[in-house]
């Protein structure tokens, strides 16, 4: 992949006006000037649709904005939706698809979020694919099948030469929310080799360019500990990123960790061994 290697977002969810989320990127561009390893890094935020065009404008494009979701037709007769022409127009960077919040509470299943991805792609707009298992799955051993499936759905008809508009996000649906567990870094790991052997299997060689990130109970404290002893491309954040103190120090947090890293002080094996 060229560029940026690191990915570091933060979800809003159903947070914030637009004048709320300008002060949120004025304070945050603030933080970020006194943050060292930036460069290696893509930073984005995905704000409510009202916001979009505030956030756009107030960031100046210092990092990415995105948008939470969108229908998969164009046009049409789909009150209260948003099409991928509209989201272009706003110049959105990316769109989260498949959260496991529309799953729940809006019935969308692996067919509409394929639907969806399609369409993004047609339209030019990067693909957060969002995905991940039930603690009932994890229970009766069937992660991985529900993996499978969730990621295999989704992208299929992707053409491999798509995969560098494609970003996959896995969120498990037990870490997710105030009363998530934090998964271990252990258990990102193996879920992360799973589902870039399956990015491979589906797209082939140009999987490389895909990243992997993490989200569930992602915080300052554990972020460094989730993106470098998960072995994962970069984290998609929540609550702990609401407040712009927060994702900041989050990312200052993980910088340092990458920079440890490299300069030998940090050794993965002995420090991100649980």
């Amino acid at each position: 992949m060229n560029g940026p290697r690191i990915f570091l977002g933060a979800g809003w969810k159903m947070k914030k006006t637009a004048q709320e989320a300008v002060e949120y990127v004025q304070r945050l561009l603030e933080l970020l000037a006194g943050i060292d390893g930036l460069a290696e890094m893509q930073l984005f935020v995905v704000p409510p649709f009202t916001a979009i065009e505030a956030v756009k404008r107030a960031s100046a494009g210092k990092f990415w904005v995105g948008a939470q979701n969108m229908h998969w037709a164009e046009w049409g007769a789909f009150t209260g939706e948003i099409s991928a022409p509209m989201l272009q127009e706003l110049g959105v960077d990316l769109v989260e698809l498949g959260h496991a919040e529309r799953r729940q509470h809006f019935n969308e299943t692996d067919e509409s979020v394929q639907r969806k991805v399609h369409t993004a792609l047609r339209h030019g707009l990067r693909s957060l694919v969002c995905f991940g298992e039930q603690s009932s799955d994890r229970e009766f051993g069937v992660e991985k099948e529900v993996i499978v499936r969730q990621l295999r759905v989704a992208l299929s008809g992707v053409p491999p030469e798509c995969a560098a508009r494609l970003i996959v996000a896995y969120e498990p649906v037990w870490a997710i929310g105030e009363e998530g567990t934090p998964a271990s870094p252990a258990d990102v790991r193996v879920m992360s080799a799973h589902i870039r052997d399956l990015l491979e299997d589906i797209l082939g060689a140009e999987a490389a360019l895909v990243p992997v990130l993490y989200g569930g109970t992602v915080n300052p404290e554990n972020a460094a500990e989730l993106l470098l002893g998960g072995r994962t491309d970069g984290l998609f954040v929540g609550r702990a990123a609401w407040q712009a103190e927060g994702f900041a120090r989050l990312i200052a947090n993980c910088a340092e960790a990458i920079s440890r890293q490299r300069s030998g002080d940090l050794h993965e094996n002995r420090t991100f061994s649980s």
